[in-house]
């Protein structure tokens, strides 16, 4: 299906199957100005410098402008053609163009620009490179009508500067586009623009690495922040009476989960000052010797603080498997149940007190 519309004299046509734009039978897209466009323009002026950028804009105007020259073409004059199209231009977004002169025999032309997407975007980047494609447009225009072989257009007011328009003056030129640009190659200003590329880049690279870095740092913290809140819950230390602590073990105690029982464990006594520290086997199905040996120092350093250390919760398979591997019972204190435990430490306390 084809939608059309009319604006400033000239058709639209939506296809809305292909989903293509003609403006004025030829293809055409719709762009945002001041994002999309601003990021396409300044990352080719990122890539190659501001002096070879304006060179490369300046060619892409003039060579683009075979359209432009058959629309003029059409008018018995080209200032009548001209004028047709600045209306053009404006209706196709490229500001108001204003011929300021024009002596074809001088072969001279002054053009003024206003609101024009170049200006437009530099100001959004905060910038002045110059309207270097529209200087080139002129100058591939009034390079056929003046008939000869090149055409540059100089550009003398800047509205990034604070002028009022961009003005350009036309001419023919003694320098082609690829004179310029091998004159530029053969001085360092070549050298200076790829040095300042290579900096921007790396200035770049730093601020992704350091934000990079940064992100990292973020979630090694988070990952920190959330081990920490794992062996928490992994190894929960409750004070159940007044100076009596208990900790229930679930699951495997390996050497890494005994260090940091241990640490807690011993941190959280003299913190609380308990007498007491009832460690509950309930949860735990099978034991090793290396387990054993985790346990039994952990009641001895338990103690050396001045805690008495009480054992519950021995399944029959722990015990028959403590005994086999010549655990020295005699120097644990074992209660069948963590009630039991609790009840002792509890009757302890009690008498302590009186």
């Amino acid at each position: 299906m084809i939608e059309r519309a009319t604006l400033g004299g000239l058709e639209f046509e939506y296809d809305t199957e292909r989903g293509n734009i003609r403006m004025g039978g030829n293809p055409a897209i719709f762009i945002w100005t001041e994002s999309t466009l601003a990021g396409l323009i300044s990352g080719l002026q990122r890539m190659v410098g501001t002096d070879r950028f304006r060179l490369a804009l300046h060619g892409g105007g003039r060579d683009g402008v075979a359209d432009d020259w058959a629309y003029i073409s059409q008018f018995p004059t080209f200032e009548q053609g001209f004028t047709a199209l600045v209306q053009v231009a404006a209706t196709f977004g490229w500001g108001r163009w204003e011929l300021v002169s024009l002596d074809s025999q001088a072969q001279r032309a002054v053009v003024r620009v206003h609101h024009h997407w170049e200006a437009s975007i530099q100001k959004v980047l905060g910038v002045s490179w110059g309207s270097s494609y529209l200087g080139g447009k002129f100058a591939g225009i009034f390079q056929r009508h003046f008939g000869v072989s090149q055409c540059w257009a100089e550009q003398v007011a800047f509205v990034t500067n604070g002028d009022k328009y961009d003005e350009f003056v036309i001419a023919p030129s003694n320098a082609s586009l690829e004179d310029r640009l091998e004159r530029m190659l053969a001085t360092d200003d070549a050298t200076r623009a790829d040095l300042a590329v290579a900096l921007e880049r790396v200035r770049k690279e730093v601020e992704e690495r350091v934000e990079a870095e940064q992100r990292l740092l973020e979630k090694l913290s988070l990952i920190a922040r959330q081990e920490d809140a794992i062996r928490a819950l992994a190894t929960p230390i409750i004070e159940v009476w007044d100076g009596v602590l208990t900790l229930p073990l679930v699951g495997v105690v390996d050497s890494q989960r005994a260090a940091d029982m241990m640490s807690r464990l011993l941190e959280t006594i003299l913190q609380k000052k308990a007498g007491y520290t009832i460690i509950d086997l309930t949860g735990v199905e099978l034991i090793d010797a290396t387990t054993a040996e985790h346990l039994l120092r952990l009641v001895l350093a338990t103690e050396l603080l001045g805690a008495r250390c009480i054992i519950t919760g021995i399944r029959p398979t722990i015990a028959q498997t403590m005994v086999s591997i010549g655990v020295d019972l005699s120097r644990l204190t074992v209660l069948a149940t963590l009630r039991d435990g609790l009840t002792y430490c509890i009757d302890q306390t009690r008498k302590a007190g009186r």
